[in-house]
């Protein structure tokens, strides 16, 4: 970033980090990353911040939560109830994110965690401080789902609290509407008929966990979120009220998206596609409808699965009558789609926004190409496209 700033501010040139190869560049210009334990001993050490994650970031991330529990031990009042989590009305919070780089062996065993079942643990504060020797670590707390309770827990990494964060409050919701849940898991409406169509990705509960969890995601968990007692229960109270409705839009959609699932699979086996185009729709198709495509498909998104999905049997129609014009299209994806795939690679499991976007470009450039005549919600191409990716990568 400072490089580009410099050239740009001394030649008025708009160079983006894609003008830079950087496969071309010698090893050494590449930061080197060393990772140290408390006793100074070198744990790892590498040119690839990803790789060291991976390898390293489970048990950087056990020390730190260890050394978060110490904090949250629970302080029993007079009264027996379980003191507030926060970290008390004078205390300040930074807004800077430690790098969880430090591990040690030597990292005191936690306190057990407090199970709850309801929302008796004080208001849950956004962030919290964690001193450690000079250092002191910022930590973001959440609710993470045990089944049968909620505990809190402290990360390091705010998109991985966020997201352990969101599954334990619903866990916590669901734990105050049992009688209500019970009733909708055996009213959903054509559960049967979905079913036949899920078994190609997993088993009917699977499927009636999802549907559950995001009726009560969308029942419940719009932002911003309950962070204390009172607004928890006002939010379950006025969620209680729309749950059935919101859960029957949602089986709908899911039965849509399922049914035309099932219809691109046959369309794919009966059509003895080239393997070429066999193996692209299969990849395309395994991509669009994971196991739990449910819970990790945005729901906005899910809502034009129907037209990518009727776009790959309107592909397979017209493949016989010009399978030239395929060849051509599917060239013409391929380096497109491949760049993306190499990125969500090297992200190891990260969330990058930007990313999605241009993912999901990617599905409405193959119903341009294989299926125009049922329209994109905007002009898409390949010239879109690499503009996309260069400001993504820029």
């Amino acid at each position: 970033d400072a490089l580009l700033a410099a050239v740009r501010a001394k030649t008025q040139l708009d160079v983006q980090r894609a003008d830079f190869k950087l496969d071309q560049l010698a090893l050494h210009h590449f930061m080197n990353l060393r990772v140290v334990g408390d006793d100074g001993r070198q744990l790892g050490a590498g040119r690839h911040l990803p790789s060291l994650k991976a390898e390293l970031g489970a048990q950087a991330r056990g020390a730190f939560q260890a050394l978060a529990a110490m904090k949250l031990a629970p302080v029993a009042t007079a009264g027996g109830a379980v003191g507030d989590v926060g970290s008390g009305a004078g205390s300040t919070a930074a807004r800077k994110v430690a790098p969880a780089t430090t591990a040690s062996s030597t990292t005191p065993a936690a306190p057990a965690a407090q199970p709850y079942t309801a929302w008796t643990f004080g208001e849950l504060p956004e962030l919290m401080e964690i001193r450690k020797g000079s250092q002191t670590l910022v930590g973001f707390p959440a609710l993470v789902d045990k089944g049968a309770h909620v505990e809190i827990e402290v990360f390091d990494e705010p998109d991985v609290a966020a997201a352990k964060h969101r599954a334990g409050l619903r866990r916590l919701v669901a734990l105050q509407l049992k009688e209500p849940l019970k009733y909708l898991e055996k009213n959903i409406p054509d559960f049967q008929q979905m079913v036949a169509a899920y078994m190609a990705l997993g088993t009917a509960d699977e499927l009636r966990n999802q549907i559950v969890d995001v009726a009560l995601d969308r029942a419940f968990l719009a932002e911003p979120l309950p962070n204390d007692a009172p607004s928890f229960t006002r939010r379950v109270d006025e969620g209680r009220q729309r749950l059935n409705l919101i859960a029957q839009e949602v089986a709908r959609l899911a039965g849509a998206v399922l049914i035309d699932f099932a219809l691109a699979l046959r369309k794919l086996k009966d059509s003895r596609a080239p393997k070429e185009v066999a193996d692209d729709i299969a990849a395309q198709l395994q991509r669009l409808l994971p196991k739990r495509f449910l819970m990790q498909v945005p729901y906005t998104q899910m809502q034009h699965y129907p037209r990518y999905l009727k776009a790959v049997v309107l592909r397979l129609d017209k493949l016989r009558a010009d399978p030239a014009r395929d060849a051509q299209r599917l060239a013409e994806l391929r380096p497109l789609e491949s760049r993306y795939l190499r990125r969500v690679a090297e992200l190891k499991g990260g969330a990058d926004a930007r990313l999605d976007e241009y993912r999901w470009l990617i599905e409405e450039l193959r119903v341009s190409f294989f299926a125009q005549e049922l329209r994109t919600p905007q002009p898409v191409s390949v010239k879109r496209l690499d503009k996309a990716w260069a400001q993504l990568s820029s």
